[in-house]
Order: C-alpha cells, then structure tokens, then sequence
C-alpha cells in the first residue's frame, strides 16, 4: 500500500507517477473522496463523542426541572455516535477496498510500456548453436524417461507433471545448488509455510490484485502460496526490527502453486507454464536507504546462479505497465530457449519499497529517532522447471543426451543425462 499522506501533501507528484501505470485522474479522485469523507466522519464522531460526554457530566448536576431534557438530548447524541461509527465503519471499509489496488509507485529509472517493452541490459553466457535440429524439453525428457505429461494429465489434469528418474535428480541437484550460492551471499535457507492466511496473501500485495490466481482450500481460510516470497515476508509483520539486525536475508525452497488464470492456450507444451513448481526465492529486510543497492545485489546472484549452470540469457528492465502490483522496480532474466527460439523469463527480481511492509506493519526501531518501514525485495534464486528447460535445451547433444553443466555435476553424480 502506497503512502496515503501523499494525496494531500503532493496530489500532482502522485497522480503523475501512477499515471504510467496507467491510473487516470478518477481513480485518484476516488481514493481522495473517499479519504475526505473518512477524515470528515473521524471528526464529526470526535465531536459528537465530546458533546455526548459532556451532556452526561451535566445531567448529575442538573436540577430536577431540567435532567429529563438532558436525559433526552443525551440519548440523541448517543444514536448519533451509533450512527457515526456505524458510517466510519463503512467509509473504512470502502477507503481500505479502494486503497488496496493502488499499485506500488514506479522506480522514476524504470522503463515505460506496456508487456514486451523491457529494455534488455545486457546479456551473458555463450548463445547454443547446433548443427542439427534442436529438440524441446518434452521430447528431450520424454525419450529420457524423466517426464511423464500424460500421466500428470490424467491425474491432476492440464498443466500438470511428474518429474521421474534423472528429472527428479535434476530438480534436487538444481536446488541444492542454488541454495549453496544464496548461503554464500549470507541468506539463510527456509523451508516456509505453503498454506497461508489472508492476511499474509493481503500484506504482500497478491490480494486483491490476483485473486483470480491463488488456490484457496475449501473448508479453511488458507491459500496456497504462488511463491514463497508471501511465507518469508510474512514472517516479520507486526514486528518491530531493530535497525543494527538489518538486513534480513533468506532464502526460500518451496512447492508453489499457481492457476495461471488468463493463460489459457498460451505455453501449454511442457512444464515451462504448470500450476505446480518449485522455486528457490530469495528475500530481504533491509534499511530504506540500502534497497536500490540491495536490487542490484539480488540481481547478481541470479546471474550467478545462472551463469554456473553455463546458461545464455538476457537481463531485462521491466516497464511499469508489466509491474506487479507491489513492485517499483523489476528485472528478468530470460533464457534463450532453442526448442522456442526465443527468450524466455527463468527469473525475475523486484524492489517492493514499503509497499508491503506498510501492509504488513513490519517496521525498524531507528535510535534516536521515530520507527519507520523497512524495504521488502524479494528475487527467484531458482525456478526449478524453467531452469531444467534452459539446462536440458542448451546443453542437448545430437544423440539426445544433456551434458550436465559442470558446477552442477557434483550435486547430481553424473555429467551426462539421458544416456541410453
């Protein structure tokens, strides 16, 4: 949630940065309505609250003659502070609804446009060539036992998998991998919670916006996560951190699960769009001051990660209007994919301000001074089935096998898949 001290202290600054978001005039004008008439019902119910007590001290002084006029002015008052917070309650209601789905203010260094616009900054890792026809994933996998789609079909239906024999391997040495190079960079690894309340879904941005996204139980208020970036943000709300433990840094493993709404038709081969995957996510508390710097850093582990399993990719500089909710600023890696031809996202890395750190009311004690809100930021380390495909599509060989990158044989016992 935005700073809504803005709407007042720099309408014209605020309107024009979510202006590139898209937002328009009215759905600023809106939120300042609907702020206007809480801030009016707070005062009206202050006042009415003080003339009701004033009308009680008054009755035991009164004399006999007068108190039932008392008595009935101070019930009138009393209905009223009924009716008022009664009307506060629902101009809360409808100021926080409304508040909710304004989005994060852009980074002002974060490119314009719309999906498909992102700025590519550079790029690293040896582009595959071939001199014969690459494969894709599936075929690459299926002739190698290690994916069954069919199955997965048949069990859980579309956009569904089983990863068997080396492609399980594959999956257990990428995330030990991953987790080994983010412990070198000082994150602490986390197996988090995957069913969590709304109020963690709520705190970081993904409710109301994406509703339509998240698997919800039927019978318990859980949801499961899409990330573990909800779990590991949600650790810290409704806390008070002191300014010396900062920065906090962790680095999640978790099964995520995601219905991809909106998606439909859209990369149904394979398992680089399923509603099941695994991830290796990393993310930080830090001190305001340190989160630009603390961007960059998150963004080079990626790099790293990626770079040791000798992947080509791209670093991309998202623009606003392909911006999550919650994110001021994001970067992509995207994977050149041989089976596609084409670049694909494997990774993405955001700085989330204090948009949820306002929500989740997690907060660092500064010495001296007032406590304010820390910065959230939160990057995919790994995600395990977008980084199988970028592994087994550019490292195939001729024969069908995969050449196993070298930093990662060692956690997988072999240097090459797929052998017959």
């Amino acid at each position: 949630m935005i700073d809504l001290r803005l709407l007042r202290d720099d309408p014209d600054g605020l309107a024009a940065a979510l202006a590139r978001r898209g937002l328009g005039p009215d759905d600023l004008d809106r939120i300042r309505e609907l702020d206007e008439r809480r801030r009016r019902l707070v005062s009206d119910l202050d006042q009415t609250r003080a003339e009701q007590n004033q009308a009680s001290k008054a009755i035991g002084q009164a004399s006999p003659d007068e108190r039932q006029g008392l008595i009935d002015a101070a019930s009138a008052l009393k209905e009223t502070v009924t009716s008022l917070e009664s009307e506060l309650r629902e101009a809360e209601a409808e100021h926080t609804a409304a508040a909710a789905r304004i989005p994060n203010l852009p980074d002002p260094e974060a490119p314009d446009g719309q999906e498909g616009d992102g700025v590519v900054l550079r790029t690293f890792g040896e582009k595959p060539t071939f001199d014969f026809t690459p494969r894709d994933h599936v075929e690459l996998m299926e002739a190698g036992d290690a994916l069954d789609l069919q199955r997965g079909a048949k069990v859980s239906g579309a956009r569904f998998a089983y990863l068997k024999g080396e492609g399980a391997l594959l999956e257990f040495a990428l995330v030990r991998y991953a987790i080994d190079v983010a412990m070198e960079h000082g994150h602490t690894p986390v197996i988090p919670p995957v069913l969590v309340r709304e109020g963690a879904m709520y705190g970081t941005g993904f409710l109301p916006t994406d509703a339509q996204q998240i698997f919800t139980t039927r019978d318990d208020e859980y949801h499961l996560i899409g990330t573990s970036e909800v779990s590991l943000a949600a650790m810290h709300m409704d806390e008070l951190i002191d300014e010396e433990d900062l920065p906090l840094r962790y680095a999640g493993y978790s099964p995520c699960f995601r219905r991809e709404a909106g998606a439909h038709g859209k990369d149904t081969r394979g398992i680089l769009r399923v509603h099941q995957f695994e991830k290796v996510e990393l993310f930080s508390f830090v001190h305001p001051d340190a989160s630009k710097d603390e961007h960059e850093r998150i963004l080079s582990i990626e790099e790293e990660v990626f770079s040791g399993l000798d992947i080509h990719a791209q670093v991309v500089d998202i623009p606003v209007g392909d911006l999550g909710a919650s994110a001021a600023r994001k970067f992509d890696l995207e994977a050149w994919l041989p089976g596609q031809e084409a670049y694909r996202e494997i990774t993405s890395c955001s700085n989330t301000t204090d948009y949820q750190a306002r929500r989740l009311k997690a907060r660092m004690r500064v010495a001296d001074g007032d406590n304010v809100l820390v910065h959230t930021l939160n990057g995919t380390a790994l995600a395990v089935q977008r980084a199988i495909i970028a592994v087994v599509e550019q490292h195939q060989r001729e024969d069908g096998t995969v050449v196993v990158p070298e930093k990662l044989a060692p956690y997988l016992g072999r240097e090459v898949l797929f052998a017959r």
